[in-house]
């Protein structure tokens, strides 16, 4: 016999995953004007307190904006889609990371920060994809990528030493065109990868570098990127904030 199982979170709680879920999908678009307190005492049958504490969970995660005088508006957009491939190839001659110049297609600022570069012992699963044994290092390039100065992605970068020693990725410095950039120049195209996505509950890291709301998940990406005969080049962890985007794969059948 199936054991019974109930939804355990407070009322309050229920309520913001209801309305940040019609808010994420596109039901209730920027712009629009939530239901009064009172109506929305009345359609989930609570009191007001646990109302208020729903839409402060939101406004928190900058889906709602109150305005005085007029009501609660939804401020957040529907969840911005993310292609992985589009990032995957070198950049053109001249050209930025294609972080950046993907953005400026969707009329958005990319940034990038280095945070550390640094040769390390690599967790357990980069150890595994990249072929090392367990004292085996590998070079880390540490990042936080921005749109329109909003933190996305915190991303741990994993290349084997034999790749980057004596070249610029072991430098603490941006790459013109990024790391795709630079192994391509190398011979070391990236020809395919493969994800695994997750969602998870984030570090202490991950909520201050990414300034994730109070119990917000993380979309959790492990990706590994091949060369030429099926040479793995790369292992990342590359950490997204849950409730800001999804991933998009498009792919053809054989």
């Amino acid at each position: 016999m199936a054991r019974l199982f109930i939804d355990s979170r407070s009322a309050h709680q229920k309520i913001a995953a209801k309305l940040r879920r019609q808010i994420t999908r596109g039901d209730l678009p920027a712009g629009t004007q939530l239901p009064s307190t009172p109506e929305l005492i009345a359609e989930y049958e609570v009191a007001g307190t646990t109302v208020q504490k729903a839409l402060q969970l939101l406004k928190e995660e900058h889906l709602l904006v109150g305005q005085p005088g007029r009501g609660v508006f939804v401020q957040g957009a529907t969840q911005q889609s993310i292609s992985p491939v589009s990032y995957m190839r070198p950049a053109d001659a001249g050209q930025p990371y294609r972080w950046i110049s993907e953005a400026q297609k969707r009329s958005q600022r990319g940034s990038v920060t280095l945070l550390s570069v640094e040769a390390v012992i690599p967790p357990y699963e980069v150890r595994q994809a990249l072929g090392l044994e367990d004292e085996d290092q590998a070079l880390l390039r540490k990042q936080v990528l921005s749109l329109d100065d909003e933190p996305t992605e915190l991303t741990h970068s994993y290349y084997p030493l034999e790749l980057a020693e004596g070249t610029a990725m072991m430098e603490r410095r941006k790459i013109k065109g990024g790391t795709p950039t630079l192994l391509a120049d190398l011979g070391y195209p990236p020809r395919s990868f493969v994800d695994e996505v997750s969602s998870e509950i984030p570090t202490e890291e991950e909520v201050v570098t990414l300034q994730l709301p109070k119990d917000m998940p993380v979309m959790m990406t492990f990706r590994v990127v091949y060369s030429d005969s099926a040479s793995p080049i790369e292992a990342s962890l590359l950490t997204k904030a849950a409730h800001r985007y999804r991933m998009r794969y498009a792919i053809d059948l054989p």
